[in-house]
C-alpha cells in the first residue's frame, strides 16, 4: 500500500514540476518548442483579491494593444523563427502579482483569443511567458498555422479581445 501511496505521490510530483514549467518541456506534432521559455507560473491562493463575482479584473488602459513585431498577416517563414511581442500602452511584467496596467504575454497556437476574465490555460497550444518575455523562438513544422498573441494580467487572466492580435503564417 506504500509503495503505491509513494508511487502516486511521484508521478503527481512530476505532473505538477511539467506543468509549473520547473522542467524542460518538447513539444511534439506541430507546436513550438518553448523549452527555453518555460513559465513562471503563480499557483498562489488569489481569494484575498477576488469579490462574490470572482477575482478582480482590471481595467484596459485606454489606447492599449499589443502586436506581433516581425509577423504580418500570410508572412511565409522559415524555421526555426523568433517571434517579438510589442505592446502600446500597457507594460510588460512577470506573473505574480495584480498590477493595473500591467501583464505579460501568451502565445496561442491555431486557436484565437481568449475571452476577457478568463485564465488562459497552460498546455501545448497555450504558452505561458510568465517571467515577461517579449520574444520566443519557434520551431514549428511545415504548414500553416494561426498564431495569436494574448495579454494577461498578473494572474493569467486574459484581458481579451481588446489585447490580442492574430495572424496567419505559412512555415516552410
Amino acid at each position: 500500500m506504500k509503495r503505491i501511496a509513494l508511487h502516486s505521490f511521484i508521478s503527481l510530483s512530476v505532473v505538477a514540476l511539467f506543468a509549473c514549467g520547473g522542467a524542460e518541456h518538447k513539444q511534439h506534432d506541430d507546436h513550438a518548442d518553448h523549452a527555453d521559455h518555460a513559465d513562471h507560473m503563480d499557483h498562489a491562493d488569489h481569494s484575498e483579491n477576488a469579490d462574490k463575482e470572482g477575482p478582480k479584473q482590471l481595467d484596459i488602459p485606454e489606447g492599449a494593444k499589443v502586436m506581433f513585431g516581425n509577423l504580418a498577416e500570410g508572412d511565409t517563414i522559415n524555421m526555426p523563427f523568433t517571434v517579438k511581442f510589442e505592446v502600446e500602452g500597457i507594460e510588460v511584467e512577470p506573473a505574480g502579482e495584480l498590477n493595473e496596467g500591467k501583464g505579460h504575454h501568451h502565445l496561442i497556437i491555431n486557436n484565437g483569443f481568449i475571452a476577457r476574465g478568463t485564465v488562459v490555460p497552460a498546455d501545448s497550444v497555450n504558452i505561458h511567458y510568465g517571467k515577461g518575455q517579449t520574444e520566443t523562438d519557434l520551431d514549428l513544422s511545415p504548414g500553416n498555422y494561426q498564431l495569436t498573441m494574448q495579454f494577461a494580467d498578473g494572474y493569467h487572466q486574459s484581458y481579451g479581445e481588446q489585447l490580442s492580435a492574430t495572424v496567419n503564417i505559412v512555415v516552410e
